[in-house]
C-alpha cells in the first residue's frame, strides 16, 4: 500500500456532500468576490480564534505583506525573523523594502530563540515575526516582553498553527497581528490559495481592509497604495465547512504524532518536544536523521512519501543572502535543514498506515 504525504482526496470524500452543496450555492448566487460567505467566514473565524477582527486576503504571503504594511513597517526598517521557516516569512519583509534580521532557532522545539531575538534588536528594529513552526506556538510571553520593552510590533506567522493554543489563547491573537495561510496542504486548507489577517486593533484592521482592496475604503477613491488581495467567495464557502471539522482534524494529527513519538523514541530517535502551557497541532511531524536523504529515499522505495521542511535556511537563500552573514550565522537552522524529515501525519491516515510507516522506519534504521 502506498502512503501519500497528504491525502486531500480522502479528506474531500469525507466531507463531499457538505462541500458540493456550498460550492453549488456560490455558483447559483453569481456573487464571487467579497460576498456573504466571506463576511460570514470572517465572523466565524474571529469567534473561533477569539479575535476582534479576521480579514480574508488572497494568500498567506499577502497576509504577511499586508500585516507588515499595516503595522507601519517602512522601507529601511528591520524585522526580526527566524532563520528556519517557509521563505515568505523573509521574502515579504524584503518585498516591502525592509530588512530581515535572522535569528537562530531552539534545538529542541525548532522555534525562534528568544535570547537571540533580544540580542538582534537595534534602533532600526520595527517588528518581530515569531513563526509557530510545524504547529507549535512560539514562546510568546518572552517575545511580547521584548516587544514592549523596545516598542516593537509583533506579527505572528500562524500559517502552520491554526487552532493551536498558548496559555489559554489561540495563536494569532496574542501579538499585534496574526497571519494565516489556507494553502491546500495546511491543517485547514482551501481548494486554492487563501489567507487571513487577524488583530484586536481597530486601526490596524481598518488599514488591512484598505490594503487588501486597492487602498480604498470608498470604491474608486484610494487613500493609500494597496493591493488586489481578497479571499474569494468559493474559498470562503469551502473554509466555512472545514472550520467545523478543524478541531477534530487537529486532535487526530496530535494522536498520530503521539503514536509516532512513543514508538520512535524507543528506536533512539529525537522526537518532537511539546513545550509546556501550549498545544501542538502538528501541521508537520518532523524527526532528525543523520542520513536524512538516504532515509527519505528508502521510505520512497517502500511506497511512503515524506517531506523536507526546509532544505535551506532563510539566511542562505539566494535573494536574502545579502541580509545575512553567510554560513555559520544560524548553526541550529543550518543543521536542521540537513537532517529534519517530516513523516506523513494527516487526519485521514488509518492505524494500519501508521504502523506501516513505523515498521518501515525501523527497518531502515
Amino acid at each position: 500500500m502506498k502512503i501519500p504525504f497528504l491525502d486531500l482526496i480522502a479528506q474531500y470524500h469525507s466531507i463531499k456532500e457538505e462541500i458540493d452543496a456550498v460550492i453549488e450555492g456560490v455558483l447559483e448566487s453569481g456573487h464571487f468576490i467579497l460576498g456573504s460567505n466571506v463576511a460570514a467566514f470572517e465572523e466565524e473565524m474571529a469567534t473561533y480564534l477569539g479575535a476582534k477582527h479576521a480579514i480574508g486576503v488572497a494568500s498567506g504571503t499577502d497576509a504577511l505583506v499586508i500585516a507588515l504594511r499595516a503595522a507601519g513597517v517602512e522601507p529601511g526598517g528591520e524585522v526580526i525573523v527566524p532563520s528556519l521557516s517557509f521563505y515568505a516569512t523573509a521574502s515579504t519583509v524584503i518585498t516591502i523594502g525592509a530588512r530581515p534580521v535572522f535569528v537562530d532557532i531552539d534545538r529542541d522545539t525548532y522555534l525562534i530563540d528568544t535570547i537571540g531575538v533580544e540580542k538582534a534588536v537595534t534602533s532600526k528594529t520595527k517588528a518581530i515575526i515569531p513563526v509557530h513552526l510545524y504547529g507549535q506556538p512560539a514562546n510568546m510571553d518572552e517575545i511580547m516582553e521584548i516587544a514592549q520593552k523596545h516598542n516593537l510590533k509583533v506579527i505572528e506567522d500562524n500559517a502552520q498553527a491554526i487552532g493551536a493554543v498558548y496559555k489559554g489563547k489561540k495563536t494569532g491573537t496574542i501579538g499585534d497581528i496574526g497571519t494565516l495561510s489556507f494553502f491546500p496542504s495546511k491543517n485547514m486548507g482551501a481548494y486554492g490559495d487563501g489567507g487571513m489577517v487577524t488583530t484586536n486593533d481597530d486601526e490596524i484592521a481598518e488599514k488591512v481592509r484598505k490594503l487588501r482592496m486597492h487602498g480604498w475604503k470608498k470604491k474608486y477613491f484610494p487613500e493609500m497604495l494597496g493591493y488586489n488581495s481578497r479571499l474569494d467567495e468559493l474559498q470562503a464557502a469551502v473554509l466555512r465547512v472545514k472550520l467545523k471539522h478543524l478541531d477534530a482534524w487537529n486532535a487526530r494529527r496530535a494522536d498520530i504524532a503521539h503514536v509516532y513519538s512513543k514508538y520512535l523514541v524507543k528506536l533512539g530517535l529525537r522526537v518532537p518536544v511539546e513545550a509546556p502551557d501550549r498545544t501542538h497541532v502538528y501541521h508537520l511531524y518532523v524527526v532528525p536523521f543523520e542520513e536524512r536523504d538516504i532515509v527519505q529515499q528508502k521510505l520512497k522505495e517502500a511506497g511512503i512519501a515524506s517531506g523536507v521542511y526546509y532544505p535551506q535556511p532563510l539566511h542562505l537563500a539566494e535573494p536574502s543572502r545579502e541580509f545575512g552573514k553567510g554560513e555559520g550565522q544560524c548553526p541550529v537552522s543550518e543543521r536542521c535543514s540537513k537532517t529534519l524529515l517530516a513523516l506523513p501525519g494527516y487526519p485521514e491516515m488509518t492505524d494500519t498506515q501508521i504502523e506501516q510507516v513505523l515498521a518501515a522506519v525501523e527497518k531502515i534504521l
